[in-house]
């Protein structure tokens, strides 16, 4: 990686986060509205400093390069028989940090959705008092029109399950807990912060609303998402998970918080062998 490469890899990270703003929602880069708008997250300043973000990293990493530039292609892996190796590209972005800058547009965007969707639920009393808004959604969704109609739902177990919830109440903190979740997968995704766990359960929630017939942007977040699931190692670099991942680890390779631990279990292990 050199530092031409590191401008060009800015770039194309700048406007692919241009890209999506135009093709996938509008206004987000509308000057009369920098500091104004019904919520907070609609103020389009905060577009704005989510592009300067991007080139603003490009430019520190690429100036952090030493002038030979580092290589940072990985070796071939030993493989065993049946197992096949990844491309070389594919494998560098989904784990190597010096590429982190490509997933910025997509946390920033995608981000940016969920908690505008989630700042207006949770501003909004027909979400955080009562339900009454989810209890509407869900009646809507479990509806069965009288033929040539079509239910808005496609599986029935589907169907069962929210009028279960229906008929228990459940909109009464359900949609609380939809409203706090959908703010709290956008402040994950544009501070970077477990990027990975925030990806999913924003997959979880798209594939949810679809299940229930909606449409609108889930296909186009969820497939986005899903990328962000995949780059979860690397997706959040350039934000907090620089930090929060070495020091929490994963299941399978304790952080640096849980070494202890990780010695305690080794030892308890070798002990009791």
């Amino acid at each position: 990686m050199t530092r031409t490469k590191t401008y060009l890899l800015t770039a194309v990270s700048a406007l692919l986060f241009l890209f999506l703003s135009w093709a996938f929602a509008d206004g987000l880069f509308n000057v009369d509205n920098l500091f104004s708008g019904h919520y907070y997250s609609e103020y389009t300043i905060i577009t704005y400093l989510m592009l300067a973000s991007i080139i603003a990293a490009g430019i520190f990493q690429a100036r952090k390069l030493p002038a030979e530039g580092v290589d940072i292609r990985p070796t071939k892996d030993t493989t065993t028989s049946g197992q096949t190796d990844d491309p070389v590209l594919w494998k560098m972005l989904l784990g190597n940090t010096y590429l982190a800058i490509f997933w910025m547009p997509l946390r920033f965007f995608i981000g940016l959705e969920w908690l505008q969707a989630g700042e207006h639920k949770i501003r909004d009393g027909a979400w955080m008092d009562g339900g009454t808004a989810l209890q509407g959604y869900w009646e809507r969704a479990v509806a069965v029109p009288e033929p040539p109609g079509r239910a808005a739902i496609t599986y029935g177990w589907y169907r069962d399950v929210l009028e279960y919830m229906l008929n228990n109440e459940w909109y009464t903190w359900f949609a609380k807990a939809i409203a706090v979740g959908e703010f709290m997968i956008g402040l994950g995704l544009i501070l970077g912060a477990l990027v990975g766990i925030a990806a999913f359960f924003g997959t979880l929630m798209n594939f949810s609303f679809m299940l229930a017939g909606s449409t609108s942007t889930n296909p186009v977040l969820f497939g986005l998402t899903v990328f962000l699931v995949l780059a979860w190692k690397v997706a959040g670099y350039v934000g907090l998970d620089r930090y929060l991942i070495p020091a929490l680890g994963a299941p399978w390779n304790f952080g640096t918080l849980f070494k202890g631990r990780e010695e305690t279990v080794r030892h308890e292990g070798r002990a009791t062998a």
